[in-house]
């Protein structure tokens, strides 16, 4: 057995000790500037990049060709990890979704919508949209990608002992789930005790927060100007985090709607650095 003077051990676990451990990078999804993204792609996403983010989520190549598109992410060190795929795509060309995931260099898939009469979601609606989710996430599990829904609140209307969404939970084989956790809480939902209720079916997170006094319902939308900069709306946005990074949910993306976005997106990331995740 070698020996070594205490002192040196010591030494050692002090400095890893000293070595800030961060278990997230928080990224953006694209969507947030797609005003910005309207007049300028490359500058929009050099915006991105000198913010310090390197993560997203994409998917719509604004106009640009797409090859083009996946050359510029790669000039600004913008890693896609994510990208977005229609409801139609999935249902009907999943492989297609899956080669254009590839393309990317994504890890995961994700599926923001299911198409249904306003304000008339229902339980056909959700066995129809388990069905298809669990065949296209099929396919793209053995293509080493992994299919997420994200939810938008129509999801949680009550069905039986629950809600719809919790079919869909409880009927997920093939795919996962992509918390927007502003969503989530418009839909009635307290996002944190869905993280608890959950926690191996959630996989990424979309964080915004929302103006403190807004009531949400089921429909599905709100004005995107009550997307406020995170930390200052009614949602926990800390415990969320908290919570979330203790559960080993890699990926959370800022996603900001507002005509502001330019000026919240520092002051959210700001407020997400200041969370203690140790």
């Amino acid at each position: 057995m070698i020996n070594f003077p205490i002192h040196k051990i010591l030494l050692v676990l002090f400095v890893f000790a000293s070595i800030p451990i961060q278990a997230q990078e928080f990224g953006i999804q694209l969507y947030s500037l797609r005003n910005q993204f309207k007049t300028n792609v490359e500058q929009s996403l050099k915006k991105i990049s000198d913010w310090g983010i390197t993560t997203i989520e994409a998917g719509d190549t604004y106009g640009m060709e797409e090859e083009k598109f996946r050359g510029l992410l790669k000039k600004h060190n913008l890693n896609p990890v994510s990208i977005g795929a229609s409801y139609e795509d999935l249902r009907d060309n999943p492989a297609a979704v899956a080669e254009k995931a590839k393309r990317y260099g994504a890890s995961f898939v994700m599926c923001s919508w299911i198409p249904h009469q306003k304000d008339k979601f229902s339980i056909k609606n959700t066995k129809s949209s388990v069905d298809v989710f669990n065949r296209a996430g099929s396919l793209l599990k053995k293509k080493g990608i992994t299919l997420a829904y994200h939810a938008h609140g129509y999801e949680f209307k009550p069905y039986e002992y629950g809600t719809l969404f919790d079919y869909m939970a409880q009927n997920a084989k093939h795919f996962s789930f992509e918390m927007d956790v502003f969503w989530v809480q418009h839909g009635g939902q307290d996002p944190l005790k869905l993280l608890e209720k959950y926690p191996d079916f959630v996989v990424m997170l979309h964080l915004k927060d929302m103006q403190k006094g807004v009531v949400g319902n089921f429909s599905g939308g709100e004005d995107v100007e009550t997307n406020v900069a995170l930390g200052n709306g009614q949602i926990d946005i800390e415990g969320i985090v908290k919570k979330a990074s203790d559960l080993g949910v890699q990926y959370m993306f800022i996603e900001d709607e507002s005509s502001k976005v330019l000026n919240q997106v520092p002051k959210s990331l700001r407020f997400l650095k200041s969370i203690n995740l140790n």
